[in-house]
């Protein structure tokens, strides 16, 4: 058996995490006026937080009472300057609770006395966050080597809840669960889809391409490849990738294979790029294929195609005769690093 921590069914299950992540901060808000958030967390437990700027920016054209506000990202071992705004409100994630660059975040947030929320399995996060009086969020850990890159929906839907209790954003959680048993009953047809993209990538290297509004969802699909496949892949967005990405494959060095993530609600002038940017490719023999994002919804965009890519990857993985589920670079690393 290949997929020893059976990932599939993990996958099948993914859903099913928005309702989950909801009621685990429906109760919880946090003292104090806040403008902006800044979360600060690594690989897959910061996946969540691009997915959730970009939904929360795209709400405020309907829903005018709201102003937009910033969420700021960061993926290092200390708080970038925002996460000192005297109306910031600080997100700590790690679903282990033990990232090294996450606990060094944390303890510089209870130092300079910075609003916190801990987000975590348990760990030394919810060891920190119950030492220092600090609101902790405890993850369910549904399956045993459950891995955080599979854990977004949990993340998504209790940070946004928080948001929601804070006021700075409209309550949309019974929209997105509507959605999310829309995405439930299509999981036949994503893993259909999956098993024949997988099939046409066996042996390259995949590039992702998007619109820069989705850029996080092609950085999703090359995370999840890299870490259930087991093999590189890249991503870039239109028209970025135009202006010099696309000169490369003038020469390649291997046989890529380019997935292109289409929002046909994009600036018409960047939807033309696709099919050219596919043509050109084709020239120097560089295979593509372009994938229409369904629906009317950022929400039900974003998690359509990132079940498209969970299936792709995952079927990838038993093309390699790889068990999806084990990071086990990442795990020796930490080793060597300690």
């Amino acid at each position: 058996m290949i997929d020893k921590s059976n990932l599939r069914q993990v996958i099948l299950d993914a859903p099913s995490q928005f309702e989950a992540g909801f009621s685990l901060t429906r109760d919880l808000k946090i003292t104090g006026n806040f403008q902006n958030v800044a979360i600060s967390g690594m690989g897959g437990s910061a996946l969540p937080a691009n997915l959730l700027r970009t939904y929360c920016n795209s709400l405020f054209k309907n829903h005018p009472q709201y102003r937009p506000f910033e969420i700021y990202i960061n993926r290092y071992y200390s708080l970038p300057p925002q996460s000192y705004a005297p109306n910031a409100l600080n997100f700590i994630v790690s679903y282990s609770g033990n990232t090294e660059e996450t606990i060094s975040a944390l303890e510089e947030a209870n130092q300079n006395r910075l609003p916190f929320v801990g987000f975590s399995s348990g760990g030394k996060v919810a060891e920190l966050c119950k030492m220092y009086g600090a609101p902790h969020v405890k993850l369910p850990v549904p399956y045993p080597n459950f891995q955080p890159r599979m854990g977004t929906g949990y993340f998504f839907g209790s940070m946004l809840q928080i948001l929601v209790n804070q006021g700075l954003m409209p309550d949309t959680t019974k929209e997105m669960l509507s959605l999310a048993a829309k995405l439930n009953n299509r999981m036949v047809e994503f893993e259909k889809t999956g098993v024949a993209l997988a099939r046409k990538l066996k042996g390259k290297t995949p590039v992702i391409y998007a619109s820069p509004k989705y850029k996080p969802v092609a950085m999703i699909w090359k995370i999840k490849i890299n870490e259930n496949a087991k093999t590189p892949a890249f991503w870039n967005f239109f028209p970025e990738a135009n202006h010099n990405e696309m000169v490369g494959f003038t020469n390649p060095q291997g046989k890529f294979f380019i997935v292109m993530l289409k929002d046909l609600e994009d600036n018409p002038k960047n939807l033309k790029r696709y099919e050219a940017t596919a043509g050109l490719l084709l020239e120097k023999g560089v295979e593509s294929e372009i994938i229409k994002m369904e629906g009317n919804d950022v929400f039900y965009k974003m998690f359509s195609s990132i079940l498209l890519a969970d299936w792709t990857s995952y079927c990838l993985a038993l093309e390699y005769g790889q068990d999806p589920t084990p990071v086990d670079m990442v795990e020796k690393l930490k080793k060597i690093l300690k």
